[in-house]
């Protein structure tokens, strides 16, 4: 058990409290300067040890910065290399620069509130930041303190629960029959790459990470089962999101362009490789030949993840209903497509209406209308 102890010092009679911490350890927290302030200390600290969230206050003087560099090399444990350069970017740019030099037990959820105040609203030497990107910072430092919770470095987490900036989901941008075409024969040789994106709704990775043998012409299908991520100027190759392969049907009129892009290939060679042989790199959204295409093309401002959306909505305009559009895009679920799309769904509740009103019409004895 605690013990209080009394002491002199020049300003007067103080108090200690001796107590051991859960390794056994002999340790003290002095100057109290009544005995009930020390008993209370000691109460609180008996009971923390019962309930295994002791903290150690040599523990709560750690930065930070001590934490982590350490929690940041365990991501790559479980993130994508994609995945990981961007909470690489957020403690580099974001967390580190304004915590890494505070002590554990030194940050306040008030202080957290202004630090993600200024993000938002920028200061004299910095611009303000977009919501998402706010999130994505207040995400390391909240997992970095979490994780200093589970290890009882911390009581409690500082960052936890506080209210974050709204982020607002950009309305995607469909494109007709037409506009992709217009958009495929302005693109030159990457038109069967245009086509493709527009008709299958594969992500960039997934289309220029496409081999020879991922093919079936005669099933008229192709697997997605590499993905390509360019995250600077590297590009990482990997697994499709989620890990998950999928096969997604394609459209007869795409097969002759597929096909030529086969020709002269191994099975093992790309589909789209770049002018050095290797995975293509995505266009340049200012100078590559995307946004010349776009220009040329005389269609709406599209970006190559535009062609994903406008899969979606000529899928749906076509008679897909959610479940088909799901597995083709590659969704973990129908709710998330819905999320996504739920403005090309509009039609079918329509129809849905329409289609109770001719069944009850045809089966239901006409009765007298309500007065």
């Amino acid at each position: 058990m605690a013990q209080v102890v009394p002491y002199q010092t020049k300003q007067g009679k103080r108090y200690r409290v001796r107590y051991r911490t859960p390794d056994n350890r002999q340790t003290d927290k002095r100057g109290f300067r009544t005995k009930r302030e020390a008993e209370a200390f000691a109460n609180t600290v008996e009971v923390s040890k019962l309930k295994g969230e002791y903290v150690n206050p040599s523990d709560a003087r750690r930065t930070v910065d001590a934490l982590g560099e350490d929690w940041l090399a365990r991501q790559k444990g479980h993130l994508k290399p994609s995945g990981y350069d961007v909470m690489e970017t957020a403690w580099r740019l974001k967390v580190k620069p304004r915590w890494g030099h505070v002590a554990l037990g030194d940050i306040r959820p008030s202080a957290v509130e202004g630090w993600l105040a200024e993000l938002r609203e920028g200061t004299e030497d910095v611009k303000p930041i977009k919501p998402a990107t706010i999130k994505r910072a207040h995400y390391v430092l909240s997992s970095i303190l979490g994780d200093a919770v589970r290890d009882n470095l911390l009581a409690r987490n500082p960052a936890a629960d506080l209210k974050l900036p709204q982020t607002s989901r950009k309305r995607p941008l469909y494109l007709t029959h037409d506009q992709v075409g217009a958009l495929a024969a302005a693109a030159g040789e990457h038109e069967g790459l245009v086509l493709l994106l527009a008709y299958t709704g594969l992500r960039w990775g997934e289309a220029v990470g496409l081999r020879v043998h991922d093919l079936d012409m005669l099933r008229r299908r192709l697997t997605v089962a590499e993905n390509a991520v360019q995250t600077g100027g590297t590009v990482h190759v990997g697994t499709p999101k989620a890990h998950k392969q999928r096969t997604v049907p394609l459209p007869a009129f795409l097969l002759p362009y597929l096909a030529r892009q086969c020709e002269g290939k191994p099975r093992d060679g790309l589909l789209f490789p770049g002018e050095d042989g290797g995975h293509l790199a995505r266009p340049h959204p200012v100078s590559g030949w995307f946004n010349k295409a776009v220009t040329a093309s005389g269609i709406p401002r599209a970006t190559p993840h535009d062609l994903r959306h406008t899969a979606a909505s000529l899928a749906v305009s076509a008679g897909a209903n959610v479940k088909a559009v799901q597995k083709m895009l590659g969704h973990a679920s129908a709710a998330m497509t819905l999320d996504i799309y739920a403005d090309l769904f509009d039609d079918d509740l329509e129809g849905v209406a329409v289609a109770l009103d001719r069944d009850r019409a045809r089966t239901v004895t006409p009765t007298a209308k309500p007065q």
